[in-house]
């Protein structure tokens, strides 16, 4: 059935963590939410728990690395409507942390995959519906990781984190968040990074093994923010839940 009334949201990597936090918030404005995981198994898991809380939710089945599976993510997107209206690029992977002196490109190529490749596979096999809707936004989901203003501070704790792989493979979400924003006017391109930059806080997840000091919840702030902008709301910035951010 063709649905045509609700705010439609993809978000990919949504079985768990910051990914299905927001798609519980996005579902409890009444949104009808693809669920879009890796493991088949887990994102009916999640998407079923969402549904016993009253969200309209469908489990999509989405490897952001594998062009087969983001073309028949597409395809089953289709089967329930004609346009999306946001789209979250929430999928990432940390990689090792491995030092610059010890990595190679295959580690480096392994987190770009993800983190910017499948960034891309995903946005550009979902424009034909996002051009169709009144009102899109795409959400990049980064990290003040891969802020040059934030790396360079020698206060952030994240200056100290040497690696090559995570930090870089952000940056350059970054400015293909910007560029797209450049290209087409008409769609919202914004990037969020799930923490408070000025307060040197991050969220608590899977990927930080839950050390961060904020919730999960309060770590969905800046990508709610920015899938709920309106038309005349901003495209091509990096914020975190307490605002803009520098590059």
């Amino acid at each position: 059935m063709t649905n045509t009334e609700r705010t439609s949201a993809l978000i990919t990597g949504a079985n768990k963590g910051l990914g299905l936090e927001t798609a519980r918030r996005l579902g409890a404005l009444g949104w009808t939410i693809f669920l879009g995981s890796r493991d088949e198994g887990r994102g009916r898991a999640a998407a079923a728990e969402l549904a016993a809380a009253g969200a309209d939710v469908t489990p999509v089945p989405l490897d952001v690395t594998s062009d087969a599976s983001v073309a028949e993510a597409v395809r089953l997107v289709r089967e329930h409507t004609g346009h999306l209206d946001v789209l979250i690029n929430n999928a990432g992977a940390p990689g090792g942390v491995v030092p610059p002196a010890d990595a190679t490109a295959d580690d480096i190529h392994t987190v770009y995959d993800v983190n910017v490749y499948g960034a891309v596979r995903v946005t550009h096999a979902f424009l034909p519906l996002l051009q169709a809707a009144e009102h899109p936004r795409v959400v990049m989901v980064s990290s003040g990781g891969g802020s040059f203003a934030v790396v360079t501070d020698p206060g952030q704790p994240v200056s100290k984190m040497h690696e090559l792989a995570y930090s870089s493979s952000k940056a350059a979400l970054n400015m293909i968040t910007v560029r797209y924003a450049q290209a087409l006017p008409h769609i919202k391109f914004n990037v969020a990074t799930p923490g408070e930059t000025a307060n040197h806080k991050f969220a608590a997840t899977d990927m930080n093994h839950h050390t961060g000091q904020l919730t999960v919840t309060e770590g969905t702030d800046s990508i709610v923010k920015l899938a709920t902008v309106g038309p005349d709301g901003p495209t091509g910035v990096f914020v975190d839940r307490l605002g803009p951010i520098g590059w």
